[in-house]
């Protein structure tokens, strides 16, 4: 496993009831109930938060590479993320499909931000191998 040298940045929340209860940021930016999925009761769920988690870090992970190239994303880039909850065998899984919209360009440009983004997504990383991923490009 590979250890990080400098940490960035760390976010702190404190979330009590599980999935029937609340998080909060030390902060206080993030102050959200929670409900189970499918549940009529206001508030999200993990995957939902982990979905938007997931997909603006890959936005963030597209923009990297495109600086690379000296290119900047285009107006419009957008992820949905979809993270579905599951069980196998009696055991509790995650598995993803991120649906990627890169308006105005070349599919081979789009596919080469989306495959590096990818390698370098810290979601990306903290998934592979442990979560199925289908990546497309809308």
């Amino acid at each position: 496993m590979t250890q990080i040298e400098k940490v960035l940045y760390t976010g702190r929340t404190r979330t009590t009831g599980g999935r029937d209860g609340f998080a909060l940021s030390d902060d206080a930016q993030l102050d959200v109930r929670l409900s189970p999925p499918g549940s009529p009761q206001p508030g999200t769920n993990p995957e939902q938060l982990f979905a938007a988690g997931w997909s603006a870090c890959f936005i963030g992970a597209m923009g990297f590479a495109a600086g690379k190239r000296k290119l900047r994303l285009p107006e419009g880039t957008a992820v949905d993320a979809e993270v579905d909850l599951g069980t196998t065998g009696g055991a509790y899984l995650l598995q993803a499909r991120l649906s990627i919209s890169l308006p105005g360009l070349e599919p081979e440009l789009a596919r080469a931000l989306v495959d590096e983004a990818h390698q370098n997504c810290p979601y990306s990383k903290a998934t592979r191998g442990n979560v199925d991923v289908v990546l497309n490009l809308a």
